[in-house]
């Protein structure tokens, strides 16, 4: 297996029967190998996921149709989103990434259609964004608290289909993660975290009130990923206790949208020879 992918996350892949109560969060679809064996693979096509971005950059620079890959994260606390913003995405050239991490809507943004404010997040092209959190929240913790009415909950799916419909039809390839974790797992995590005082900065309080609301929060992602996953922009439900795998799995789908694009670079738009003779003659 030279890398993990997308065919071989085709197991992890979102289908109108998604049942998220089936899905170990222990396991590793798809991947018969050791933890040994996917940090070997990790690192493997590392250089050609950067220049492979650059590319996209560098067409983009230059005044040339690029596109797009908007990485979107989901999972509740402690999942790994950080950790795949770091160990995936810490290897390309940083001007050429966007990271945008979606809190509470402010007083304003709650005057606004939902998806205004993710909007003017939304990777320039030639760029990989990265959404930590998203437009999801609004299907999720506003379904599981109640901030909004049932029927705009409703609407609300039709519309993220929508949106993401026409961000691939304008040249953004919309990679959709949920990392999945147990509740078991994250309580380790966050216990380590009050172990830990470099790790205190990372606890928020509020997690654990989210964490008393667990099987409300499995019924609303079951539901939201069942409702939005399509064929040009699927879900894909991805084990995450073991977070060497879910960061495996990402950086495979990262590297197979990159590839599919087919980038070259940017041919010169100046006499190549006549500048090298120039550049001499400056000497």
């Amino acid at each position: 297996m030279p890398h993990f992918t997308t065919e071989d996350a085709a197991v992890l892949r979102v289908a109108p029967d998604f049942d998220l109560g089936s899905i170990d969060p222990d396991s590793t679809p798809g991947f018969t190998g050791k933890k040994a064996d996917a940090a070997a693979l990790f690192t493997e096509h590392d250089e050609e996921i950067a220049e492979l971005q650059e590319r996209m950059f560098a067409n983009a620079r230059v005044g040339r149709a690029a596109p797009s890959v908007l990485l979107l994260l989901q999972g509740m606390d402690t999942s790994g989103k950080g950790g795949i913003v770091r160990h995936v995405i810490g290897g390309v050239d940083p001007q050429g990434v966007q990271i945008a991490s979606f809190k509470a809507p402010t007083q304003e943004e709650r005057g606004q259609d939902f998806l205004v404010r993710i909007r003017e997040q939304l990777p320039a092209a030639g760029k990989i964004g990265v959404f930590d959190r998203s437009h999801y929240e609004d299907v999720l913790i506003q379904r599981v608290r109640a901030f909004a009415p049932p029927e705009e909950i409703e609407r609300r799916y039709g519309a993220i289909v929508d949106f993401e419909d026409e961000l691939a039809a304008s040249g953004t390839k919309l990679i959709k993660v949920m990392l999945h974790i147990s509740k078991g797992e994250q309580g380790a995590r966050l216990a380590e975290r009050l172990e830990r005082p470099d790790k205190h900065w990372k606890y928020n309080p509020g997690d654990v009130d989210e964490r008393l609301l667990w099987d409300q929060y499995q019924d609303a992602y079951e539901i939201a990923l069942r409702r939005t996953s399509t064929e040009t922009s699927p879900w894909y439900c991805v084990p995450a206790n073991r977070k060497w795998f879910s960061r495996l799995v990402v950086k495979g789908l990262l590297l197979d949208a990159l590839r599919g694009f087919d980038l070259q670079w940017p041919a010169a738009d100046f006499d190549v020879e006549v500048e090298k003779r120039r550049l001499a003659e400056s000497a």
